[in-house]
């Protein structure tokens, strides 16, 4: 349990972040294909085969942000909860993708009766969160029994040499693109800081399964780069 002066600064670090993300959403997409060499498409498209998304299937797409996850789903027939804790975001996704169900939401507290959804997503967004344990186990407590979890996020590469180079990208090349193409460049230097800290996959699979989720597993996208883990309820 968190003390009162931990859940003041956590809330404070969750409207900081929510704020950065604000500030960032005109060109968020934009600037996410250009970081990411054009690969978020493959990203993407990989978590799309993984979810399996069909028409009667009911998934909550969290850190969905302008929408850009959530319409792949909502094309394969499948109703779609778009959350994010960005009301900046989720205003830019509604502007976009009008017939998206936008929800403004916090991870750590889910507005969604127990057991609601058939599949719970999320990608590139759980680093950002606070307190990884509780958010997966508010996942965990929204997805009915025998449900899915996704999650789609920055890792660590598996080979050295792979790895070196992705340091030093992470160091000069991404600040410079950003601070070219950003609308709030300086955010950028904190997600660099947020992928760095970031436990590695049999790590993010222990936490998974701490949480309360069933076979944890992953696949190394890109040389582990990013990794797509998922688990059952």
């Amino acid at each position: 349990m968190h003390s009162g002066s931990q859940r003041a600064n956590l809330s404070k670090r969750r409207a900081a972040i929510a704020e950065m993300f604000d500030r960032v959403a005109p060109r968020y997409d934009l600037v996410n294909r250009l970081l990411s060499l054009g690969q978020v498409q493959h990203w993407r498209s990989q978590m799309v085969a993984t979810v399996k998304p069909a028409p009667g299937q009911l998934i909550l797409d969290l850190a969905a942000g302008t929408g850009t996850s959530s319409r792949p789903f909502t094309d394969a027939g499948a109703t779609v909860v778009s959350a994010d804790l960005s009301l900046g975001m989720l205003t830019v996704g509604k502007l976009r993708q009008p017939e998206l169900a936008f929800v403004n939401a916090d991870a750590l507290a889910l507005p969604f009766p127990d057991e609601t959804f058939d599949t719970v997503t999320i990608s590139f967004g759980l680093r950002n969160v606070e307190d990884v344990q509780a958010a997966l186990t508010e996942m965990h407590r929204v997805t009915r029994p025998g449900g899915l979890l996704v999650v789609c996020e920055f890792s660590t590469p598996t080979w050295q040499p792979l790895r070196e180079i992705y340091c030093n990208y992470l160091a000069h090349t991404f600040p410079r693109i950003a601070k070219l193409t950003s609308t709030n460049p300086g955010a950028y230097d904190y997600l660099v800081e947020s992928i760095l800290a970031w436990p590695d996959q049999q790590s993010l699979a222990l936490e998974m399964t701490n949480s309360g989720w069933l076979e944890p597993s992953w696949r190394n996208l890109s040389g582990g780069i990013v990794a797509l883990h998922r688990a059952t309820r």
